[in-house]
């Protein structure tokens, strides 16, 4: 199964697809993971994508997509994956498609959108901040990523709902109701 997760940061796109792997048995592909690990190691990408990221902006389409394909073309993603914070605009979608036919790794199957409020998003990540201290989520960057997730990112839930590939899942409550809906999405 090729599942894309769609949602506002901090509407549980992580956390819910470490349990659709355990699910599915397929490998979980998280651009933000990826681009951190960069920013960490220091490496060029690292660099690139570091001022990005802390101005709470969306990191440049060629640096994300050049880390996607090769990921999706990795062994493990030829039965399935879970993308999670990828696409996160329109232009990137229609890319993944094209990236997807040429290394032969067919459609995204559903694109399953956990829909948040933007107050409990902001309470989420500001409780996470607190307990990781992670500097890029204080409250101006938070309320910054949820205004960019709205113009760049929501337009992503039309392009999947006219390829009837699109389902909304009320992304609050327990973590294993949550993960029931998704599951009740995919059948």
């Amino acid at each position: 199964m090729r599942i894309v997760l769609l949602g506002a940061p901090g509407s549980g796109k992580g956390t819910q697809a470490k349990n659709l792997i355990a699910h599915y048995g397929i490998p979980q592909i998280s651009t933000g993971d990826a681009l951190r690990a960069a920013v960490k190691a220091g490496t060029e990408l690292g660099k690139k994508a570091k001022a990005v990221m802390e101005a709470g902006q969306l990191v440049a389409n060629e640096i994300v997509i050049g880390i996607v394909e090769e990921r999706l073309a990795q062994p493990d993603a030829q039965k399935g994956f879970i993308l999670d914070g990828f696409p996160r605009n329109t232009a990137q979608a229609q890319v993944l498609d094209e990236m997807l036919k040429r290394i032969g790794r067919g459609g995204i199957d559903k694109a399953v959108h956990l829909h948040v409020t933007d107050e409990e998003i902001v309470r989420r990540l500001l409780e996470r901040a607190r307990i990781e201290g992670r500097a890029d989520d204080t409250e101006p960057v938070i309320r910054k990523r949820i205004e960019v997730y709205n113009a760049e990112t929501h337009p992503l839930l039309d392009y999947y709902q006219k390829q009837n590939k699109l389902t909304t899942v009320e992304g609050v409550g327990s973590l294993v109701e949550i993960f029931q809906r998704i599951l009740g999405a995919l059948k």
